[in-house]
This record gives C-alpha cells, sequence and structure tokens, in this order.
C-alpha cells in the first residue's frame, strides 16, 4: 500500500477486525477493495460494542462514506444529523467526526479516501478541496453505481481500470450532490435564519422518522410511524416531504430496495417470493415492480449483476 494511507497508527490491512490501525474508531471488519493512484476504496460493517458517542477525530484525508444498510447518528463539524442506507458523508482534512449507534445495528458502508494529488488533477478539483464537510442522501441511480462498482472491485480489476472507474465515479457524485453547483446548505441556512426554533424541530421529526423507518422491518403502518415519532400522520408527511424531498412511502422503498440489494449480493440465492414476504412486499410482482421503478433493473438481473463469487 502506498505511503499515504499510513499514519502514526500504521498502514490499513487488506482485511481485518477490530479499529482502523490507523486510528481509533468503531470496532468494524473491512475489505480493502483497491489503492489505484492516490485512491483508496474499502468496505466496512461496525461491530457495536457501546451506543454512546465516540471521541471525536480530526480528518486527516478526503474521504467518501456511502450508506450500505443499517443507521447510526453522526457528529459532523458540530451538527448531528441520522446517517443510514442512503447516506453519503463527503469529508475533508480538519473536519471533524463522532458517531454513536444507539440502534444497537452494525451498519455497513463503503468509503473512499482521496490523496489531495489525486484531486488537485481534477479539473472540478476546487469543489472538492475549498469546502467544509458534506452530508446528504444519493438518489436510487447513484445507489445502484455505487454497489455495480463494489462488485466490480470484488471480481477483480487492474490498477489502470480501478483509477479510470473510481474518477468517473467522483465525478457522477459531484454532478449530483450539491458540490457542483455551490448552493452547499444555501437553502438551509437561510430558512435557518428565518425560524430556526421551527426548522430545528421539523429537522429532529424528519430524522427520527428515518430512524423508525430504518430500523423497523418495513412492518409498521404510517399511523404506527406517526405514534412513533409523536406526530400525525398528516403532519409528518407533510414535514418529511419538506425536509428530505421525499414523501414517506418513497423514502421507506428506497431504504427496503437498499437492503433487498444487499441480500441479491449474497451467494444464498434465496428465491424472491420469500424476499418479497420479508421486506414487506404484496407479493413477488409488487417486489420486481417496485425495485425496476427504483433501479431500472428487475431483482434476477441485479443478483447477477452484484453477486460476486468472493463477496464477505
Amino acid at each position: 500500500m502506498t505511503s499515504m494511507f499510513v499514519s502514526k497508527g500504521g498502514a490499513m490491512p487488506a482485511e481485518g477486525v477490530g479499529s482502523d490501525p490507523r486510528r481509533r474508531t468503531t470496532p468494524a471488519r473491512w475489505r480493502v477493495l483497491g489503492h489505484p493512484d492516490g485512491m483508496l476504496i474499502y468496505q466496512v460493517r461496525c461491530i457495536v460494542e457501546h451506543h454512546g458517542w465516540t471521541e471525536p477525530t480530526v480528518e486527516d484525508r478526503h474521504k467518501i462514506v456511502l450508506g450500505r444498510s443499517g443507521a447510526y447518528r453522526r457528529r459532523l463539524n458540530g451538527r448531528v444529523g441520522l446517517s443510514d442506507a442512503t447516506s453519503v458523508i463527503l469529508t475533508r482534512p480538519g473536519d471533524e467526526m463522532a458517531v454513536a449507534h444507539p440502534f444497537g445495528c452494525g451498519d455497513s458502508y463503503t468509503c473512499l479516501e482521496i490523496d489531495p494529488a489525486a484531486l488537485a488533477d481534477r479539473p472540478d478539483a476546487e469543489h472538492w478541496m475549498d469546502r467544509s464537510g458534506w452530508a446528504g442522501t444519493s438518489d436510487a441511480p447513484l445507489d445502484l453505481a455505487h454497489r455495480l462498482l463494489v462488485a466490480e472491485f470484488r471480481r477483480g480489476l487492474d490498477g489502470f481500470e480501478m483509477a479510470e472507474r473510481l474518477h468517473r465515479f467522483l465525478a457522477r457524485l459531484l454532478n449530483y450532490s450539491p458540490l457542483g453547483t455551490g448552493d452547499v446548505g444555501d437553502d438551509v441556512d437561510r430558512a435557518a435564519r428565518r425560524r430556526p426554533a421551527t426548522l430545528a424541530a421539523h429537522r429532529r421529526l424528519a430524522d427520527r422518522a428515518r430512524e423508525v423507518l430504518a430500523n423497523s422491518g418495513f412492518t409498521l403502518g404510517l399511523d404506527e410511524v406517526a405514534r412513533e415519532v409523536g406526530s400525525s400522520p398528516h403532519h409528518l408527511s407533510r414535514v418529511f416531504q419538506r425536509m428530505t424531498g421525499s414523501s414517506l412511502t418513497a423514502y421507506r422503498n428506497r431504504l427496503r430496495v437498499r437492503e433487498l440489494l444487499d441480500t441479491l449480493a449474497e451467494s444464498d440465492g434465496r428465491p424472491l417470493g420469500a424476499l418479497a414476504a420479508e421486506y414487506g412486499f404484496a407479493d413477488q410482482a409488487h417486489l420486481t415492480r417496485v425495485v425496476r421503478e427504483q433501479v431500472g433493473h428487475p431483482p434476477a438481473r441485479l443478483r447477477r449483476l452484484l453477486t460476486a463469487p468472493d463477496a464477505p
């Protein structure tokens, strides 16, 4: 591994269990997928040993964290938020991050670390290098691109192709996120100046609904979710749409399709009818329709695309 991924704590081994050896982090199982040309990509599944906040760490490199499953709380540069399977987090050197796992689940994610020299050569370098961290969510096409990238790396690529695919993915991520337009957080900040208490309350309500949706096994109805968060269904639906840009139903579908994609990437080949029941779909046809609407492919094709013979 190149020296830029070596710090006082040492290099990151190809795979392992425990805290990141380069610094103290939540214990996890990890696997390095590749490290071409100033970039490092690896998968992580957290092992929850306590539910409280970790000690904050100061980031020493540019990093992108793409959620795959589970949920946890993060505190990025002092702002607390929820991360789940839809989340994307970008951090820069100097950003401060802490996490907590109050839900008891071991979330999983893909992490991409990038050396500043690899970013400096890009024509869009200023968007990556001159801002503080950003946290948002990915849509279904971006999430599928992320998962297909991981599957391709698992199958095996040479260093040249690894680097090219990662640079293409960076461009897609930049075009998708507010980083490409220069308005990161502008709308929220303007709203906060007008009515900060209301905005904060609405943000908490939307995050609480996301927590319930991510940890309920997709078994709760709308009334039950509203009761869990202490709101009426109408008010919750209105606030959630305003704060996330998505309806509760659409967000629930995003979450369960992403969990399903994780399952389809496994090698056990469980029948789709059984998976439909497990993830709360009416039947296999309903599962197929929702998955196709979300990512543009039927589940059987996605299983072929995502399954890797050496998947952990």
